[in-house]
């Protein structure tokens, strides 16, 4: 073999008789292919040639192969994922052309007598991880804790099914996870699935490093859960970063410093803006068990994790799958380098549309002009629902903009006048100047408006929430010149549609603030009220439901209450006071009722007419009042009165003076007294009496009626009713003649023949009793 070296050429079959004499013997050959591709094709070289080295390599192998007790090992480059050991390879891996090269010619050395042995599966890596890094388990009690830790696992796993992938539930997933502790399985499943995908990354060698990174880290922090999942990796360690990211381009350092883990990273910032999140850290460990599983494979048809196998390593027993579906979607709505397609998520080292969204939305703080048309816009729709008022006006520049009327009116002030409990409040101040002035000059008809403004705690709220919408809808109208995929075009649509509930839902929650002018006498000043609102109905709807239960904006008046109210200030102008007068003096003062137009007082009016006690409870109505006869025209009261918000020109008149009038008017008139008569045809010429014609008959003696009696059957399902009637039709007319007194009996009789029941019995009875029936009972026959 000497010579065979000096002469740099093969040394054949004195192999086979070198393993025999000194077998058994083991023969290891590893980085083959980086040696042989520094070969050239001369023979100057000690090694030999390029075609003198594959021939020494055949030598070894049929040497090898003929041997008595030898193995000879060979480490080539693996060929990619497919499995095939005739697939290309990377040049990574074989250095080029020139080692692709001398890999073909080691394989077609090799494989005549080779016999391939795959690389270490997951679950043997369960073993080699643990031997390599773990004390053996020897005493009973840690035998019981592996296996009181596995049962737990997968009792969370079996009755929770739907939330986790299908083969959890399989009990033989309980032995993957006897056979990994105290590593969960889905981590070695990454490992030797995904990971193992990278040409640089080392199927048990990579597997060892990057494990013995993460358990010292873990060791020495303390940690106390029950199994590593990929959920507690320390990413933020160094160590452990360096072994998860040496594998892979620099282009991920700074998502992971972003979006995965770290001081500054995203899902940090959530967990400590959602207590709920942040007692469980449950966004860092969506996102670290989002990167383990993704990162390998950003580039793979089928990318990223499905949100089950998410959950599955992040979720211990005793916490809730939900909390983490909840981080997942806060996390996948906010960050920048991760992907979402259906239940699918994944990170790549190219910002989603979401960064360019955050950009935008941010860009649009120098343009609130933006924010507030788009404001604009949504409150008017919103404002279409306008509740109890007849009109709502959606954020006026100035009073100028609310016009000076009688009906009651919201007021909707714009973002730039929030309110808050300040005495200086830009709210306040703006409600007091529309309250005062309609533009230049003072307005009169100040009990119709309140205020509706937005909290100044909640604007920033909703300006951030306009804001990603505007974004995300102008990403979407300039898809084509981005030239957006599919799939971003997909997720903005998503996107868009969030942030436009989020809008809709802050819009209730930022205009909170009810302002309303409250005056408690004419002597009081005016004080400014300001009600929080609740709910999630219309704006307006919302604030005319407060007001109708704080009785500040009043829809239905009886007419009691209206003589009330004139009797109380007084409103009277002498004896009277005009229709019209009266609805601009409710319209004018805040010490009176807030009506919600003219028509709530003319109901009133109506109903006060109409009351056969309007004598003591309301008032008379007259169409005019004549000075010179010192006459109401066309006086009337206790009857129906039609009347028109169109016309506005009667008069209420005072009980008493309208009393006096229609007792006057109702009194019988005195015909004139005969004159004496002159010479007529009843006397003659010479003056003696002639013929007297024959006197004109008397007229008949008027008798007016002076008793009224009627009886009428009643229909008994529906007697109230009937009875209502005939009061309004019958007995209103009565009443109201001077003098008159009127007896009104109810009679009833009622054939039982099945006979009444005892409760009914005792009902009536006892009604009857508390109703004063001057007579009542039951009979048996």
């Amino acid at each position: 073999m000497a010579a065979d070296d000096e002469k740099a050429t093969s040394p054949g079959d004195v192999l086979r008789a070198l393993f025999n004499d000194y077998g058994p013997c083991l023969v290891l050959v590893d980085e083959w292919v980086a040696y042989a591709r520094q070969l050239h094709d001369q023979g100057d070289l000690p090694g030999g040639s390029f075609e003198t080295h594959f021939t020494f390599a055949q030598a070894l192998t049929e040497s090898a192969k003929l041997a008595r007790q030898c193995l000879l090992v060979i480490s080539l480059p693996a060929s990619d994922t497919t499995g095939s050991p005739h697939a290309p390879v990377d040049d990574v891996e074989v250095g080029g052309e020139r080692g692709r090269a001398a890999l073909d010619r080691l394989r077609n050395a090799v494989g005549r007598v080779e016999s391939s042995w795959r690389p270490a599966s997951a679950e043997e890596g369960f073993e080699i991880v643990r031997r390599r890094l773990f004390e053996p388990l020897i005493a009973p009690e840690q035998y019981t804790a592996r296996d009181v830790t596995a049962r737990a696992f997968y009792e969370l796993y079996r009755t929770q099914a739907a939330e986790f992938p299908p083969e959890t539930r399989e009990a033989e997933y309980e032995q993957r996870i006897k056979a990994a502790y105290p590593i969960h399985p889905e981590i070695f499943d990454r490992l030797y699935t995904d990971w193992s995908t990278l040409l640089k990354f080392q199927r048990t060698r990579g597997v060892l490093r990057l494990m013995a990174a993460v358990i010292h880290s873990l060791w020495e922090k303390g940690d106390r859960n029950p199994l590593i999942l990929p959920a507690t990796l320390p990413i933020e360690d160094p160590r452990v970063q360096f072994e998860l990211t040496r594998y892979l381009s620099d282009n991920w350092l700074p998502v992971i410093a972003k979006d995965v883990d770290g001081p500054n990273a995203l899902p940090l910032q959530l967990d400590n803006e959602v207590p709920n999140l942040g007692k469980y850290a449950a966004c860092r460990r969506v996102a670290r068990t989002i990167y383990l599983g993704s990162a390998p494979t950003a580039t793979a048809a089928n990318r990223g994790l499905e949100d089950r196998r998410i959950k599955l390593g992040c979720v211990m027993p005793g916490e809730s799958p939900a909390v983490f579906g909840d981080a997942l979607r806060r996390l996948s709505g906010a960050a920048t380098y991760l992907y979402q397609d259906a239940a699918r998520y994944w990170y790549s080292t190219q910002p989603t549309v979401t960064k360019m969204a955050e950009d935008r939305a941010e860009q649009l703080k120098r343009d609130p002009d933006a924010v507030v048309a788009e404001l604009d816009r949504r409150l008017r729709a919103d404002l279409r629902k306008t509740g109890d008022f007849n009109r709502v006006h959606p954020l006026p520049h100035s009073g100028a903009d609310v016009p000076d009327d009688w009906d009651a009116r919201l007021v909707v002030l714009g973002p730039e006048y929030p309110y808050s409990k300040e005495q200086d409040s830009p709210a306040l101040l703006a409600a007091q100047a529309i309250y005062e002035m309609r533009g230049n000059t003072p307005r009169l008809f100040r009990n119709t408006l309140v205020f509706l403004a937005v909290d100044r705690a909640r604007l920033q709220d909703l300006d951030e929430a306009v804001r990603r919408y505007l974004a995300w809808n102008s990403i979407l109208s300039e898809k084509e010149t981005l030239d957006l995929s599919p799939h971003q075009v997909k997720q903005a649509e998503t996107q868009r549609t969030s942030a436009d509930s989020t809008v809709t839902a802050r819009i209730p929650e930022a205009y909170q603030w009810l302002l309303t002018p409250v005056q408690a006498s004419p002597q009081a000043p005016v004080t400014w009220q300001a009600d929080r609102l609740t709910g999630q109905d219309a704006l307006a709807v919302r604030a005319s439901k407060k007001l109708r239960t704080d009785d500040s904006l009043v829809t239905t008046l009886a007419g009691t209450v209206l003589r009330a109210e004139m009797d109380k200030i007084p409103l009277w102008r002498g004896d009277h006071v005009a229709v019209r007068q009266l609805v601009e003096d409710f319209a004018r003062y805040p010490y009176l009722p807030r009506l919600k137009d003219a028509t709530v007082l003319l109901a009133a009016i109506r109903e006060g007419l109409s009351l056969l006690l309007w004598m003591q409870e309301s008032f008379a109505y007259a169409d005019s009042y004549d000075e010179a006869a010192g006459r109401y025209r066309g006086l009337r009261a206790g009857e129906l009165v039609t009347l028109s918000a169109d016309n506005l020109n009667g008069l209420l008149v005072k009980p008493a003076v309208a009393q006096r009038q229609l007792e006057a008017e109702r009194q019988p008139i005195t015909p004139p007294s005969p004159q004496p008569p002159g010479p007529g045809p009843g006397v003659g010429l010479s003056g003696e009496p002639g013929p007297q014609p024959p006197r004109p008959p008397e007229p008949p003696a008027s008798h007016a009626p002076k008793r009224f009696h009627g009886s009428v059957v009643l229909d008994a399902t529906r007697a109230g009713r009937d009875a209502g009637k005939i009061a309004d039709e019958v007995i209103a007319h009565l009443v109201g003649l001077v003098g008159a007194s009127v007896t009104v009996t109810l009679e009833i009789e009622a054939e039982i023949p099945g006979g009444a029941p005892e409760h009914v019995v005792r009902t009536v009875t006892e009604n009857a009793r508390t109703l004063k029936f001057t007579s009542q009972g039951f009979e048996e026959e």
